[in-house]
């Protein structure tokens, strides 16, 4: 198969839907020779600020001349971005090349077993895993967890540091309804003696995961008790233990990078400690400052201005909303929404009610996209507009300031047809 070849059999998985648990993944896994047992893994989990701590921690090791291997989702301009190596997506021929080799693979487990058809987040983390493991070994892997961590095809590893960066409502209908279902799951990143950073709000929550800690005898560092952020205007002071940085400047605008670059760097300072890593504290937070990450308040046009953002749950809303106001000044914006399946679609809605000066909804080409109707009955706000053809508004819009935002898939869409 050629790369589109290859694509088409990918995305065509997306028919057999999401199938939570790891026996698939380790039955190909085993059968390819467990690649995974071969990489130095940071497993990255939670529900907001996962790519953008990945991306801080992948920074500040390439900085230091390490060769970094990171696992995404989803993307936003290509394909291959999933599967990056210091930051650059993989070339069409690996993935050609994987392809073949997991589609043997898959077909096996598909003929030899009871187990179904492999997903196709299934069959993209086994690429991950066989390309850093055994076609491109790399210093270090980061990856992203998907949907949870329990039952996530990314928890077939054991990591040398586990992060998680937030616990929300998010996935409900597969995750839970309350914060401590949520914890329950994406708890199960903390392995056993193995380090773990987290960064929960939740009293319930984090009482949960203190003590599965302790269980595990995992060593636990804590955002707000052990790791501490003071906030000053647009620079942070960073302290942990007996380190102090002061004057860090993100490109990343929100207070919510601030915590998750916080993350990173006590990540770094854990694998220095542990002697995992030799690295320049002057590099580490130089590449922090300078990462910038595609689909996160990112404007996009200037006149009028247009800004682009994947928040797609409350809490990722809510902080979108306080940047809009803190970093741009805006009282006021007109939304474009579109959103996905299974997200909190009422609580999103509301929570952009206090910036929101006119409503565009509208719908994508994603087999999970909410239909435009639907999201449209689902708007209480008043100043609302139904559109068929965002590509037209866009072109055609002649406000001052335009959000463009509900769903990564969505912007990754945008992004594509305006040519941003």
């Amino acid at each position: 198969m050629n790369y589109l070849d290859s694509l088409y059999w990918i995305h065509e998985r997306t028919k057999f839907g999401i199938k939570p648990g790891v026996k698939r993944m380790e039955w190909m896994l085993s059968r390819l020779n467990h690649p995974e047992r071969n990489i130095k893994a940071i497993h990255v989990g939670g529900t907001n600020g996962k790519g953008s701590t990945v991306a801080y921690l992948r920074t500040a090791l390439v900085n230091n001349g390490y060769e970094v291997g990171t696992f995404t989702s989803p993307y936003i301009e290509t394909f291959n971005e999933r599967i990056s190596l210091n930051g650059e997506p993989i070339s069409n021929d690996a993935i050609v090349a994987l392809v073949a080799r997991v589609k043997t693979v898959s077909e096996a487990m598909e003929q030899e077993t009871d187990l179904g058809v492999a997903t196709e987040f299934e069959i993209i983390t086994t690429m991950m895993y066989l390309y850093f493991g055994e076609i491109h070994p790399v210093d270090f892997v980061i990856v992203e967890a998907g949907l949870g961590v329990k039952n996530d095809s990314t928890n077939v590893i054991q990591p040398i540091l586990s992060v998680l960066t937030s616990i929300g409502l998010d996935h409900t209908d597969i995750l839970g309804h309350s914060y401590l279902d949520i914890a329950k799951d994406k708890g199960a990143i903390i392995k056993p003696h193995t380090p773990v950073i987290y960064a929960v709000k939740n009293e319930e929550a984090l009482k949960y995961l203190r003590q599965l800690a302790i269980d595990l005898n995992a060593p636990a560092m804590e955002y707000d008790r052990d790791i501490l952020v003071v906030s000053e205007a647009d620079e942070f002071t960073y302290r942990y233990k007996d380190y102090e940085m002061e004057n860090i400047a993100l490109k990343m605008l929100g207070e919510h990078q601030k915590e998750n670059a916080a993350l990173a760097i006590t990540a770094l300072i854990d694998l220095f400690e542990r002697q995992i890593i030799d690295i320049d504290f002057n590099k580490m937070i130089q590449g922090i400052e300078n990462v910038q990450w595609k689909g996160r308040i990112e404007k996009v046009n200037d006149s009028p201005l247009i800004i682009i953002d994947g928040a797609h749950n409350k809490e990722s809303v809510d902080a979108l909303v306080d940047t809009i106001g803190r970093y741009y000044g805006l009282d006021k914006v007109d939304i474009l929404f579109s959103a996905i399946k299974g997200k909190p679609i009422s609580s999103m809605l509301t929570a952009f009610n206090t910036i929101a000066n006119h409503f565009y909804v509208t719908g994508f080409e994603f087999p999970k996209a909410l239909p435009k109707q639907t999201l449209y009955d689902e708007v209480e706000f008043k100043d609302k507009t139904l559109i068929d053809d965002y590509v037209d508004f866009i072109k055609n819009y002649q406000g001052e300031a335009l959000l463009i935002t509900g769903s990564l898939y969505f912007i990754s869409e945008v992004k594509a047809k305006m040519g941003y």
